[in-house]
């Protein structure tokens, strides 16, 4: 008996569907950029507990025709390719045909699509990879929307391995972040447990998208990049040495619109901030990697997020040269404030002198012109209160009537009278 044998259709879908679909992350990442091959210019994504029980995903783009619906869950059915050559000039994000029938094979699938020239639009089910019947008009918006529930029915196996919701939810959110930066001329909606996590205006302007994702901090924090040399297309922002991060997250590199982890950009970018960060400590960037894409092998992993390249030393060196570039032509030493002193500042009132009323300056004028003398109305005031005492002279005549007062002269006299007027007190 030969023991050998081939794997039946329904095993194995669920084994190529184990290469594909890892956890909801990948499912969002397939669907999403099969949005962005359809022009969507709208696209929002919808989870709940994570993606495990609910993963919905609605663009905008041109829809699927009826008759292609049940084709379009076939394994290796694509509209990307048709012929061998098209393997070396791939620009959409996917042509493999294999991530709706992965998709299908492990969860319930709700399909609804319509195209603009048509007056209405087809409703399709398809349960563990089983149609639960034929095609049905029904009326939808124009473009496609898909609901996946319940993923992993099938396979107890990788249910158990499925992380928690709040773990599997930011690797959703994470994995649409990255989408929405490689293409920011599309307006992205991300949806968690029926909150608005975010969304993007797809205005095509790379730094606001990065605004709308990461924060003003991030974004203030940013250098721009632009290299252009015919082979390759450098542009992109890349973080400033003070305001590096302890890991890898915050580096996206995007190669023809496609998020991908590669080994030379990243050591090309560490290379270019060699001796300006501390050891352990990782930049950032955003960088947009474009090159004709006969230089570029895309068919290296069911999932498309690795590649190689035909000259890496090459891309190596430029990319680090240009990153080094930029960092040398920008003022790296920030700018501090002193807080507490600007704090200091705010806090003393500014001094007003008030505006004299109208007879206060008439009297001030006066004043300043000469007319009277203040300190002698004073000294008269204070006259006319105070009882003064004899004068030594004064006694001496009222005692000694006989004596003739003795002669004094004028400025002792007033010398006299002043003392007298500088210590008495009023009455």
């Amino acid at each position: 008996m030969s023991k050998i044998a081939v794997l039946s259709k329904e095993i194995s879908e669920l084994i190529a569907a184990g290469e594909v679909i890892e956890r909801p992350a990948s499912v969002v990442k397939e669907v999403v950029e099969n949005a962005i091959d359809a022009e969507a210019k709208h696209i929002t994504v919808e989870i709940k507990h994570g993606g495990t029980t609910y993963i919905r995903v609605a663009d905008d783009g041109s829809g699927i025709a009826s008759e292609d619906v049940p084709t379009a869950f076939f394994r290796h059915a694509t509209s990307k390719i048709h012929d061998r050559k098209d393997l070396e000039s791939i620009y959409t994000l996917g042509f493999r045909g294999e991530a709706l029938a992965s998709i299908a094979a492990v969860s319930k699938v709700t399909l609804l699509t319509k195209r603009r020239e048509d007056d209405y639009g087809t409703h399709y089910e398809i349960i563990g990879g089983t149609p639960t019947g034929e095609p049905e008009q029904g009326g939808c918006p124009d473009g496609t929307t898909i609901l996946i529930r319940d993923l992993f029915f099938n396979v107890p196996v990788r249910q158990r391995f499925m992380k928690k919701d709040v773990t599997e939810a930011n690797a959703v959110s994470q994995i649409v972040q990255k989408i929405a930066l490689s293409h920011p001329e599309i307006s992205f909606q991300m949806i968690r447990d029926n909150r608005m996590e975010f969304c993007t205006d797809g205005n095509g302007d790379l730094y606001a998208a990065i605004y709308a994702l990461f924060g003003k901090e991030f974004a203030h924090d940013l250098i721009p990049v632009q290299y252009d040399d015919g082979f390759l297309r450098v542009s992109g922002y890349v973080g400033k040495p003070l305001y590096s991060k302890p890991n890898r997250t915050f580096q996206h590199f995007f190669i023809n619109g496609r998020y991908i982890r590669s080994r030379v950009c990243s050591v090309a970018l560490e290379s270019a901030y060699q001796n300006l960060i501390m050891t352990g400590k990782f930049p950032t960037c955003v960088l947009m990697l474009e090159m004709l894409p006969v230089d570029l092998d895309v068919n290296v992993h069911p999932t498309k997020m690795e590649l190689r390249f035909q000259n890496g030393e090459n891309v190596f060196r430029m990319v680090r040269d240009t990153l080094a570039e930029a960092l040398r032509h920008k003022e790296l030493i920030p700018k501090v404030e002193l807080v507490e002193e600007e704090r200091a500042r705010k806090s003393v009132p500014e001094k007003r002198i008030p505006i004299p009323e109208p007879f206060e300056q008439n009297r001030l004028r006066k004043d300043s012109a000469g007319l009277f003398d203040t300190r002698r109305n004073m000294a008269d005031s204070i006259a006319d209160h105070i009882v003064l005492r004899e004068t030594p002279e004064e006694y001496r005549m009222k005692t000694r009537p006989g004596e003739q007062p003795a002669l004094k002269a004028t400025s002792q006299i007033r010398s006299e009278r002043s003392g007298l007027l500088r210590t008495e007190q009023p009455v």
